[in-house]
């Protein structure tokens, strides 16, 4: 893609965003605050434990209205210690 402005989305769109961290409530609550911080309460959580217990993947699917709602948050993860990895 040349431009900044080009996207494969098209915009409003259902997204899924997955992130990584340890298996506790403190991540959850990170993550969750995270996300109703930019989406509301308009969200839905997957969950997928790992093979070590100690941790756990979310997939957290959101209605995203713009590229700049979803960098947003992606820098918001990024931020926080608690998030491991996020896609």
């Amino acid at each position: 893609m040349s431009g900044a402005d080009e996207s494969l989305l098209k915009f409003p769109t259902d997204l899924p965003v997955k992130v990584f961290g340890r298996n506790d409530a403190e991540f959850r609550a990170a993550v969750v605050a995270i996300i109703e911080r930019h989406y509301g309460k308009a969200y839905t959580i997957a969950e997928l434990p790992s093979k070590q217990a100690a941790y756990v993947s979310l997939t957290i699917t959101v209605r995203a209205e713009s590229r700049a709602q979803i960098d947003a948050v992606y820098r918001d993860f990024v931020a926080c210690e608690r998030i491991l990895m996020a896609l």
